[in-house]
């Protein structure tokens, strides 16, 4: 498990609202409209010329779509479909994979500028199941564009990754603890961690080598080049500006309209971004105890005895306990967004006077587990990609010698986030690609950066170095000032700002300011 979280999506649907308005001003320039003539309209198309005509002449075959697991089926206005890809991009005549897609198509027709493709983050989110959920949001994009989700190379519908069941996944929860203390713990922590790469190999042994950001990116020039768009119009969410970076640097003069909010930093290796997150969280916490009238340094303290009490005593909830790494996880929820913090502020109440459901209810909404007992498999995902991408292994006594500076920095997440570094990649299966990606994009047309300066996960520090690794005249930075992972759909300026820059091709600013 990782604070990479899965409810960064929450974020992004709609479910959460807040406002901003601009202090930033627009600089009138416009991006050309996307031509959307022909896939084959440019014949220098890396995906028309890279890949065999069995994979270039495929045309989805648009069907009503099935229901998600546990989810009603989306409306009549979606269709759903398959593009096969190569396996290994490195052999284009070799097995080939599905990659799952959703459209809603656009509503004005005559004034449609093409497809528009969505990633949620995670990594390991289901763009066909998220979109359509979300798609309120995206309303007035949609009148020009093809909304198109899609599911990653690994995630569900596309070759999805398995390593556990449910029974395995809910006995390593019980048994496992995130923060060891002891020599027995350190080495339960290890060997969970071989167990899950173990089972992954044994289900998706043939996916798992290939579930890198690097394919996932060349997949995605292939679905432009069969939805007939010259360019790739993008909004990548957290993860998903790492997926986007990825696709300008490879294919710089196939980026269309791009946007990337809740922004990876590109230049952290795996002790970085932990360091990040430990950061971000920590000062996202500070901001739930002031909005409470609570000095941050008290209630953090407060807090991390909670943790203690149920690191030495989980709290029975029914036939389950809340460990303190639940906890931990259900605190973590809450802080992506400034509405549910009276959800954190009802749930420490409740487990400080006893009751653990509240914050059990709160990790089981971002462990995607539902009441039959049921998880989702998007963790597996999520560690298939990240350790597909990351050449990094480092060791228990690596993430030990972390831990005084950890826990300087949050008394609440830092000794968490330290131990995850060991315990997430170190026994994976297979090899990593690299340490940090490169994502200079020259010759790219302007892709607009979008941090938030209380983002919890990926803190907005991220967003600076991401437009500056992009490069000059590419990266235009919009600094949203506020709270939450996301500022599309949550603030109106941002979310002002990138439909004017969708819809008509107007770029702000470099360094624009919503507030």
């Amino acid at each position: 498990m990782s604070i990479r979280i899965r409810a960064a999506v929450l974020a992004v649907t709609g479910l959460l609202v807040a406002g901003c308005t601009s202090t930033g001003t627009d600089t009138g320039a416009t991006t050309g409209t996307p031509r959307t003539t022909s896939p084959a309209a440019d014949p220098k198309a890396p995906a028309a010329n890279g890949l065999p005509e069995a994979l270039t002449a495929q045309r989805p075959e648009w069907k009503p779509c099935e229901a998600p697991e546990g989810g009603e089926r989306p409306g009549a206005d979606w269709r759903c479909a398959s593009v096969r890809v190569p396996l290994d991009h490195a052999k284009p005549d070799g097995e080939t994979i599905p990659v799952a897609l959703i459209r809603k198509e656009a509503r004005d027709k005559s004034d449609r500028i093409g497809s528009l493709l969505f990633n949620f983050g995670g990594p390991g989110a289901s763009g066909v199941d998220i979109l359509p959920r979300a798609a309120q949001e995206y309303r007035g994009l949609n009148r020009r564009y093809d909304l198109v989700g899609f599911d990653p190379r690994g995630v569900r519908r596309s070759a999805g990754v398995v390593c556990r069941d449910d029974k395995e996944t809910a006995e390593a929860e019980a048994r496992t603890d995130l923060t060891p203390d002891t020599a027995e713990e350190e080495a339960a922590l290890v060997a969970d961690g071989a167990a899950f790469g173990a089972g992954c190999a044994r289900r998706s042994g043939t996916v798992i080598p290939h579930t890198t950001t690097t394919n996932t990116a060349r997949d995605l020039d292939l679905v432009r080049h069969v939805l007939g768009d010259d360019r790739l119009n993008y909004l990548g969410f957290s993860y998903g500006t790492q997926l986007g970076a990825a696709y300008a640097h490879l294919f710089p003069s196939r980026v269309g309209r791009t946007v990337l909010d809740a922004v990876v930093d590109p230049t952290a290796d795996t002790a970085d971004h932990a360091r990040n997150q430990t950061i971000g969280f920590q000062r996202a916490l500070d901001s739930h105890l002031k909005s409470t009238g609570e000095d941050p340094k008290a209630g953090t303290a407060r807090i991390a005895r909670l943790l203690e009490r149920l690191d030495r005593n989980p709290l029975p909830v029914g036939d389950r306990k809340l460990t303190d790494g639940l906890a931990l996880t259900g605190i973590a929820v809450t802080l992506y967004s400034e509405s549910s913090w009276p959800l954190l502020t009802s749930a420490l109440r409740q487990a400080q006077s006893g009751n653990g459901a509240e914050l059990l209810a709160l990790a089981d909404s971002y462990n995607d587990r539902d009441e039959s007992g049921h998880y989702s498999t998007q963790s597996h995902s999520q560690r298939a990609i990240s350790c597909a991408d990351s050449a990094e292994r480092p060791t228990p006594a690596q993430a030990k010698a972390m831990l005084p500076e950890f826990r300087r920095l949050s008394p609440v997440f830092g000794a968490f986030l330290a131990w995850d570094t060991a315990g997430w990649c170190a026994q994976w299966p297979v090899k990593g690609e690299r340490v940090d990606p490169d994502v200079s994009a020259p010759g790219s047309g302007p892709i607009l950066v979008v941090g938030t300066t209380g983002d919890p996960a990926t803190p907005y520090e991220g967003a600076e170095r991401m437009a500056k690794e992009l490069g000059t005249g590419v990266g235009v930075l919009i600094s949203n000032e506020g709270d939450g992972h996301g500022a599309y759909g949550t603030s109106s300026c941002v979310t002002r700002t990138v439909d004017a820059y969708f819809l008509d091709g107007k770029v702000p600013a470099y360094g624009t300011r919503c507030s």
